[in-house]
C-alpha cells in the first residue's frame, strides 16, 4: 500500500525532495534494481502528465530524489494536483507504488 504524502510546489522554483522507502519493520530498502517513476496529474484519471518528476534512486541506501526545475514548475497553473511514485523492480519485473499525495501548486508574484 502506498504512503499518502502531500506535496507544495512554489510556482517558477525549483522543487527537489528525497523518499525514504523503508519495509514494515522500518529497515531502508536496497534499491539498486529499481527505476522509479513519478508524475503530477490534474486529477486521478487525467490522461496526460502536467509534468514528470526527475527520478533517481540512491541504490543501497533506500532513497529516491524527485526533481522539478523552475522552467518546468513556471508552466503549471497554480492549483490542486495528484502525484505517485512508482518503482519498478528490473531484476523480478515487479511494480509497486510506494508514495501518492495531492500536490499543491502556489501562484507565483515575480516573473
Amino acid at each position: 500500500m502506498a504512503v499518502k504524502a502531500n506535496i507544495v510546489l512554489e510556482q517558477g522554483a525549483s522543487f527537489s525532495t528525497d523518499i525514504d522507502i523503508t519495509d514494515a519493520a522500518g529497515a531502508r530498502v536496497d534499491l539498486t534494481n529499481y527505476t522509479a517513476n513519478s508524475q503530477l496529474r490534474k486529477h486521478f484519471s487525467s490522461t496526460n502528465a502536467t509534468a514528470t518528476f526527475t527520478c533517481t534512486t540512491g541504490g543501497t541506501n533506500g532513497t529516491v530524489t524527485m526533481v522539478l526545475n523552475y522552467a518546468n514548475t513556471a508552466d503549471i497553473t497554480d492549483g490542486r494536483y495528484v502525484y505517485d511514485l512508482t518503482l519498478l523492480n528490473t531484476s523480478a519485473n515487479t511494480k509497486l507504488r510506494a508514495v501518492e499525495g495531492i500536490v499543491t501548486v502556489t501562484p507565483r508574484v515575480t516573473q
